[in-house]
This record gives structure tokens, sequence and C-alpha cells, in this order.
């Protein structure tokens, strides 16, 4: 509120609250807490699930950070930034969502113990901007290469991704078939491993054991063959990927025909035929038996097509033909009358098959494939749905971990090396800005501490037990959950 010549003016609208100062920072430091706080107790091996009901009673069962914080109707603007914080950390890396929200709540909570010491927000921020920088380049230092034909090192990243989540004792068998599928989409380009996550495609459904899930080299598409005269399993394949309609289109004037007889009706019926008939033989000319369009299927052209003995699905979603045209090496075609045998594409078999009770028409056996399908299993709805999230996880964490050609050891092992390098690094320096990098130091012990904590452990015991092994020289010690010791995280 204002005041222009002793009257007040409203600038914002009535009833409106305003923070300004230390009370500002401490409820924005609060809400980014207890953001925090909500996603602490699902970290780690020993991470506990969460039950969300949303307001139409949907239920999502998880424990995966970015899930939680999606489904949750945040108010609060600083609790909705660290919301953002776990959507970035998955779009950008795939995993680790829940450790950076902690992580991000953390320092806020070290940061407001530094503020009421009466250091000021700027010299915080240039020490925690200090500390950044050096954790980044230690990162670097102690960061181990690793390579696409390392499988033993592969697999334990998608396990550890997987490890405390629904579907963990299935981890193995889907770590395998995740390294398989990656490795399948993978491309070289400037000395660099490169993977396009949309061109593995994960397709759920429920009703079998976890263990079912498996990888297709090709494609599964969620469509059934249109007609029921059509052949339902097609071996060596060829393929045609239509981006038109197989069927007379309406002009897109108001034109209309006058019909004045019989004879008129029956040619203008007979012309239509002879249209869809042309198309069917078009396509059957080029030798292809199997098609795939995005468009309609006339039921005239389907009984032509049968005939022929071509098996084709109607009303593709444009992803489905994209992710077709990279496993099949087909060309998608905008007008039938260009399609030539070069745009085929081949798959050893194209079949209908019953999924769950619905079918589905599987693309299998192609020669060099570009994108592949994960068919996610699980007992039910809610099974499934988390176990989908687990497969997605996995795929982030190799994509990550190749694209970058580094890792570092787990277990709170690479938080504790960090923080004891840091309060080195922090020594460095006589102003305040120490306290704040010390601070960002203590901070990243919180991942080791809540390992702990979810554990069932006494995270004193334990943090004192890991800080005296870091300093021994014992780089990658880390908390095993398990036997409640430290161990050396890699090889664990």
């Amino acid at each position: 509120m204002a005041q222009i010549g002793g009257q007040p003016v409203l600038i914002l609208p009535e009833g409106t609250i305003r923070s300004t100062g230390r009370d500002a920072q401490k409820a924005n430091i609060a809400a980014a807490k207890a953001v925090a706080d909500i996603v602490r107790t699902t970290l780690g091996p020993k991470g506990m699930d969460k039950m969300l009901v949303d307001s139409i009673g949907d239920i999502t069962i998880t424990n995966d950070g970015v899930t939680i914080l999606e489904e949750m109707e945040v108010e609060h603007p600083a609790a909705k930034m660290m919301v953002e914080v776990a959507k970035t950390q998955n779009e950008e890396v795939g995993d680790g969502t829940t450790t950076a929200v902690i992580i991000a709540g953390e320092l806020l909570k070290r940061a407001e113990t530094l503020l009421d010491q009466e250091i000021h927000p700027t010299v915080i921020t240039k020490g925690y901007q200090l500390a950044k920088e050096e954790a980044l380049k230690v990162l670097d230092e102690l960061a181990i290469p690793i390579k696409i034909d390392d499988t033993e090192t592969l697999k334990k990243i998608v396990i550890t991704s997987m490890s405390g989540k629904s579907g963990k004792e299935a981890a193995p068998k889907i770590a395998d078939l995740l390294i398989e599928a990656v490795r399948t989409v993978a491309e070289i380009k400037d000395g660099k491993i490169k993977v396009d996550k949309d061109n593995i495609k994960r397709v759920k459904k429920h009703g079998a054991s976890v263990e079912e899930t498996q990888l297709v080299k090709g494609i599964i598409v969620d469509k059934e063959i249109v007609h029921p005269q059509m052949p339902k399993t097609i071996k060596n394949a060829k393929i045609a990927l239509l981006d038109c309609p197989l069927e007379i289109e309406k002009t897109e004037t108001d034109a209309q025909i006058r019909i004045t007889s019989p004879e008129q009706l029956q040619a203008f019926l007979e012309q239509e035929q002879k249209m869809l008939k042309e198309m069917v033989n078009k396509i059957a000319s080029v030798g292809a038996n199997v098609v795939f369009c995005e468009k309609g299927i006339d039921d005239l052209a389907q009984h032509y097509l049968a005939k022929k003995g071509i098996a084709a699905c109607r009303r593709i979603k444009r992803s489905d033909l994209e992710a077709l045209a990279k496993a099949t090496g087909a060309r998608i075609v905008s007008n039938l009358e260009d399609l030539t045998e070069k745009d085929l594409g081949y798959a050893e078999l194209v079949e209908e098959r019953k999924i769950a009770g619905e079918s589905m028409t599987f693309v299998t056996g192609c020669k060099n494939p570009k994108a592949v399908t994960i068919l996610v299993r699980g007992s039910t709805e809610h099974v499934v749905d988390e176990i989908d999230r687990n497969v997605e996880d996995g795929i982030g964490a190799l994509i990550s971990a190749l694209e970058s050609g580094k890792i570092v050891p787990g277990a709170g092992a690479i938080e504790a090396e960090l923080a004891k390098r840091l309060r080195e690094f922090a020594e460095k320096f006589s102003g305040r800005e120490q306290l704040a990098i010390q601070e960002f130091a203590n901070a990243l012990e919180i991942i080791p501490r809540t390992l702990a904590e979810n554990a069932g452990l006494d995270p004193i015991d334990i943090l004192v037990e890991l800080r005296a092994a870091h300093e021994q020289g014992k780089i990658s010690a880390g908390v095993d959950v398990f036997s409640g010791k430290i161990v050396d995280a890699l090889e664990a």
C-alpha cells in the first residue's frame, strides 16, 4: 500500500500478504525444506514408498522423487522451485531427482544457519559458488572412465538406479535388457557416444510377472491388424509406411454432385472402387506385404488388401511411424504415387499378438534397428507403472554414464569425499566465504546420513566411521545399508 497526498492507494490485490527481509527468507527456506523432507525417506535401497491420492481418487504408489513432487499440488513459490529442481534433473539426467532435492534442501537449511550468524546472503552465495566450482573440479578428478563394452559396470549402474524400488528382484534381468537396448540404438558422433532416449520405446502391460519384461529389437505398435481376413503372421515382411489415407478424401470445398439416374450412381460407386483398387494395386506392385498407415483405411480398401494377402494397421501415431522407420529402414511416404520398392522396410516377422487381453502388432527381427521397444510387465497397473518409472530411471542413468564416459562411486562415498576436499579448500580463505564453503561441505553429508537413517542405522556413528575412512585415503568408502558397515562402493 502506498500513499498519495495522505490518501492510501492499493497497489496489490486486497488481502495480499507481503513478506520482506528475514521473514521472507525463513518462509522460503521452510517451504523448500518441507519439500526435501517429503522425499528424504524414499532415498536408497531401504527407502520407503509413498502412496499419493489425487483429487479424483487416483492412487500412485512410488518412491521416485520427481513423480512424488509432480503429483503433489504445491502452492508455495519456493516449494515450486524445488519441484522444478527435480524436473530439470529428470530431463537432463533421467535419475538422481531425490538426491538433487535433498541436497538443495540441506544447502538452504545450512544457509539459514549462516543468516542467523548475520552473514549477508551475497557472501553466502559467493561461498556456495566457490564450493560448487571446486566440487566440479574434484568430481572430474575422481571420475572413473567407462566404456560401452564394460557390461559388469553398466549392470551395476542400472541395479543401483533400481535399488529400493519395486521389482528390484528382477533388476539383474532388466539391467541386461536395458544395456542391450542402449547398445542397439547408440551412435558414435565425433568420437563420442550419443543415445537418443526417444529411440527406446516403452510399452506397459499388466497381468504378468515383472520377470516377463522383455526387449523387442523392433517396434510394438499398440494397434491390431484392421481386417479379419488379413494374415496375422507375416514372415520376411516388406513394410510400407504411409502418411496418406487409403480412402477417398472429401473435397475441401462444399462441392456437390447431382445424380439424376441409377446409372450415374452406379458409375460414381464404380469410380470410387476403381480408385481404391488402384491404391491397393500400387502397394502390391512394389512388393509390400505389410502397411502401417498414419491416416484411415477405407473398408473397401481393407477388403482389397486382404485379398492380396497384405496386412495393414491404421491410425498409427506419428511417433510410432517414425520409430518404425528407424527400426525397419523404411521411408515414410506422404503420397502413394511416389511409393517405390526402395521405400520399403524389412523385418523378419510382423505378428499380431494378444497381451493382457489387447491385440498388438509386433515388428521384430529388424536387420539393424535404430529404435527398439521394451515391453514392461507387472502384476497390477500400480506395479507396472512403478516398474516403468524404474526402467526410465535405469535408461537415463545408463545414457548419462555412457555420454559423459565417467562414473563415480555411490553409497554416499562421493559426497563424503567431496565434503572432505571442500573443508580443506575452505581453509584457503580468510573471509566469511570460508564459513559458507564449510556449510556447503556439511550439506553434502546429508546423503550418507539419510541412507543410514532410512536403513535404521545410527547416522552419527556411520558419519564418524565414513569420515575416518576418507581421512585414510579410501576415496570410494561408502555406506552398506544391508550390513551397516563402511565398504568400498565400487566393489560392493
